[in-house]
């Protein structure tokens, strides 16, 4: 019996073709859950620092009496604090938690939101991705 060598070839590409098209479908399955996940901490972290602009704005007015002004705007926890509250309930985003302190004249707000990203269910196996985002502000006075 006599064996043609294009018999022999035959179908062999087609294994090759399928690993082909997978790893692509993979790569760009990966580029839209990177993406998403990019968009995600880019919204975390504006709404953050909104957060921590409002509570850098949001003055101890009982120190700034008894006080005065010094080179820096007097803030304390509780003000800081209410001011997150107070810029977070006015936005759009819900947080799954978040953090106020300060050290009397810096304000650092830690965000965290647990968001399902684009095929999720093929990177992380249905789990939620943590995104924080921290922010720090400070109100100067001139």
């Amino acid at each position: 019996m006599r064996r043609d060598a294009d018999t022999a070839e035959r179908g062999s590409t087609l294994p090759f073709v399928l690993v082909c098209w997978t790893v692509a479908a993979l790569m760009a399955f990966g580029a839209i859950a990177a993406s998403d996940a990019f968009l995600e901490q880019q919204e975390v972290q504006s709404v953050c620092d909104g957060a921590a602009l409002a509570a850098a704005n949001r003055t101890d007015e009982a120190v700034v009496y008894t006080s005065g002004v010094g080179t820096e705007l007097p803030l304390t926890r509780a003000t800081a604090q209410a001011a997150v509250a107070d810029q977070l309930g006015d936005g759009g985003m819900q947080l799954d938690s978040w953090a106020a302190e300060t050290d009397g004249a810096e304000v650092t707000v830690r965000c965290t939101r647990y968001v399902d990203i684009a095929f999720g269910w093929l990177f992380l196996g249905g789990e939620q991705l943590e995104r924080t985002a921290t922010a720090s502000a400070r109100a100067p006075t001139l």
